[in-house]
């Protein structure tokens, strides 16, 4: 795998990223009290995002296109391939990775829950960013889903944001 393989994604305290409707609004109402995430910094690193269409499609929502400048790919098998000129729907994984690939993605940020989930399993990740916000939620859509093995991670560095927020840095170990 030429290339580097991220998470940058915020839970709750018992590990959901999101209410099962999908909402996240326990994330938008705490995250303008947290100060510089880091986020912005991250970004610039970043040439290729992967999102899964839930992802893709919340983020329809937000009023702008926040990746401007970054090549976005959906892998999704519903969403219509020609849905939005900014993106390029992938059916398997497979196909996304090769892609990836050809395209020569240097850093590719992986966000969703099935998609990180999937990234995880297939051994595309190196690094993961999570921010654990002080809210038990108690049901939604979890972070982390079933694996076939254990992931050893490093841990690199944590932070206190602020309204309680907490970030961790970890580094896949292979």
């Amino acid at each position: 795998m030429s290339f580097h393989g991220a998470v940058f994604i915020a839970t709750s305290l018992d590990g959901f990223i999101a209410r099962p409707d999908g909402s996240i609004d326990w994330l938008t109402e705490r995250g303008e009290q947290a100060g510089d995430t880091g986020y912005d910094e991250f970004m610039t690193a970043i040439d290729t995002v992967v999102l899964g269409r839930s992802t893709y499609e919340k983020v329809l929502t937000f009023g702008f296109w926040p990746y401007e400048g970054k090549q976005v790919e959906v892998l999704s098998t519903t969403l219509d391939p020609d849905a939005d000129e900014r993106i390029i729907v992938h059916r398997t994984l497979d196909g996304l990775v090769q892609t990836l690939e050809d395209r020569g993605a240097k850093r590719v940020y992986a966000d969703g829950g099935r998609v990180i989930q999937t990234f995880l399993r297939a051994g595309l990740l190196n690094e993961l960013t999570i921010t654990v916000v002080p809210v038990l939620l108690g049901q939604g859509i979890p972070l982390f889903g079933e694996l076939d093995a254990d992931v050893a991670l490093t841990h690199n560095a944590t932070r206190t944001l602020g309204a309680g927020l907490i970030q961790s840095d970890y580094t896949v170990r292979r």
